[in-house]
């Protein structure tokens, strides 16, 4: 029994681990894409400068707010990409601590998160994603899910199987409703969902189960409308990332279990 003191440390320390993952997270971001080595035997450098970065300024999240997000030697500044995934990892390492406690569970589902993490900011910036995340991505939901093998298998089928269907229903939803905001009739051609996708899908489907797993992606084709419509008018790019989404519904079904609700008002 973990008495509340304890309990108080472990969320503090869930937190700190987070963002100390996440400041590794950022490295995985940036070289995985590019098929650079994330390990070296060299200490970190300014990209700009070339000046090694020493210990005390490359302190997850504190670094970035004491040096106001600028490097310490030349002035340039850091790339917000470093913070943001560092808190986002401290903020979901505490949420799945708070979750699950302490356990097996936790690790595992962390794990998961991570690489969760690492494809939504790759598909962010590249538009595409390493098939190797998303099969990691899918054999780690097999291990997080509380359905048995069997029926998360039939999940996972289900919801891969029925992508097809799933398509034509989230590109209605998203595309009709863009190409009526933004009045562009070409819209309604755009495909939604990607090969890439379908991966995300079928892990959704494992750890969620078919009523909260459709529940999680009709959240992440809501959570994408608005994101989608601002890329069309602003960036003038009618391609949207649609796995950060997908990402953002699974964990708020996961965490806050919003079919739980519904059935209560049903």
């Amino acid at each position: 029994m973990i008495l509340q003191k304890e309990r108080e440390d472990l969320e503090v320390f869930s937190f700190i681990f987070g963002a100390f993952i996440g400041s590794f997270l950022s490295v995985l971001i940036l070289k995985l894409p590019l098929n650079e080595s994330i390990f070296t035997k060299n200490r970190s450098k300014c990209p700009s400068c070339n000046h090694t970065i020493f210990w005390y300024h490359n302190i997850p999240l504190l670094s970035y707010l004491f040096l106001k997000a600028r490097c310490a030697y030349c002035g340039v500044k850091i790339s917000s990409l470093y913070f943001i995934v560092e808190l986002i990892s401290a903020i979901l390492t505490l949420f799945i601590f708070l979750k699950l406690g302490f356990s097996k569970e936790f690790f595992l589902m962390s794990l998961l998160v991570y690489v969760l993490i690492v494809l939504s900011f790759i598909d962010f910036k590249y538009k595409a994603v390493p098939d190797y995340l998303l099969l990691i991505v899918l054999i780690l939901s097999f291990f997080v899910t509380n359905f048995s093998i069997a029926e998360a298998l039939k999940n996972a089928f289900l919801f891969s199987g029925a992508v097809v269907l799933l398509n034509f229903i989230v590109t209605f939803y998203i595309q009709n409703i863009k190409s009526k905001l933004l009045k562009d009739e070409s819209l309604k051609t755009q495909v939604a969902l990607g090969e890439g996708d379908i991966p995300i899908i079928a892990m959704i489907g494992v750890v969620l189960g078919s009523t909260g797993g459709i529940l999680a992606i009709f959240l992440g084709a809501f959570f994408a409308i608005i994101p989608s419509i601002y890329s069309n008018l602003v960036k003038k790019d009618i391609q949207t990332p649609f796995i950060p989404y997908l990402v953002l519904g699974f964990l708020t079904e996961y965490f806050f279990k919003l079919e739980t609700f519904i059935k209560v008002f049903y």
